[in-house]
Order: C-alpha cells, then structure tokens, then sequence
C-alpha cells in the first residue's frame, strides 16, 4: 500500500515532510508528498465564504490514481448541512481531504503552537485515510474515528486506531 500526501493550495514543503513522516508513522507503510493543483477557485462559494471540499476531492479524483491519496489544503472547506468539515473521504476511490484552516489555534485568536497543529493535522489526516478503508466513525473518543464535531473532540482523541477499529484495516 501506497499514501500520497498532495498539497493543494500553498501549504509549506516543511509542514507536509513533517506530516509524511507522521502519517507513515501510523500506517507503516511508503508514504510520499506531492504538489496538487494550485487553483482551488472552482470549489469557492462566496455566500459561505468557504470552499466545497466534495468538488476538491471529485478534482483529486480525476487526476490521481493511487491507492490512497489525501489532499491537503489551508482553506476552510463545507460540506451542505455542515458548518464546516475538517475533512471528507471517497471510500470508493481512496481519495480525501484534509483541511488545515481551523486546526491552527490561530483561527481561535490564540497563540500559534506548531507542535499541537501538527498533532491535530495528523489525527485528521487518519481519520480521512480511515474511511477510505472502510471505517465509519467509533464510540471510542480517543480513538482517531471517533467524529470530531468540534477541535475540543479532535484534541481528545489520539492519531491511532483502537483495538475494534485497527484489525478492520488491510493495508
């Protein structure tokens, strides 16, 4: 099994060596970095103000065929019914969406702390490649399936599978 981590929009060649490594970390497996696309214009809706993270993950969709791949954006993306999404998967495909937007506690008026935006950045990272296995969401909130309806969920739960999720993935 092979992850792609693809950059869409100007995220930081640092930042997406620096979570390569933690994502490979968890799925011990070759996980490499690429450029996406640059133009995410297609997928804005002004009256939001946010980006439709379905019509992201349908562009990734037509131009990558790896085993899993996850786009990693700095926008703020929406799925309708939902204020916001930190990410969303194709189980179909293997194909998600990460968002960085609101896991920065700068977004909260806070201070930066890279250390936590990387831990964050990685739970949501797996929890996206999660789903392309086949995984729905868990009872467990530490474990990384469980849904995160806000960061203070996200902060809860741990970048690992538990016990019932993680013989329920075949890499």
């Amino acid at each position: 099994m092979n992850i792609t981590l693809k950059s869409l929009g100007n995220i930081a060649d640092e930042l997406m060596e620096e979570l390569k490594d933690r994502v490979g970390g968890v799925f011990h497996c070759p996980v490499e970095t690429q450029a996406g696309f640059g133009d995410l214009a297609q997928a804005y809706n002004p009256q939001r103000k946010q980006y439709f993270s379905s019509k992201l993950l349908g562009s990734l969709k037509k131009s990558e065929g790896r085993e899993r791949v996850v786009g990693i954006t700095d926008v703020d993306l929406y799925v309708p019914r939902l204020n916001f999404v930190f990410g969303e998967a194709d189980t179909v495909s293997g194909i998600a969406i990460v968002s960085l937007y609101r896991l920065r506690q700068e977004y909260y008026g806070l201070a930066s702390d890279e250390a936590l935006f990387q831990a964050r950045a990685t739970k949501e990272i797996v929890h996206e490649l999660g789903h392309t296995f086949g995984l729905g969401h868990c009872s467990n909130n530490k474990c990384v399936m469980h849904f995160s309806n806000s960061l203070a969920d996200t902060d809860v739960k741990e970048a690992y599978f538990c016990d019932k999720c993680r013989p329920k993935i075949i890499l």
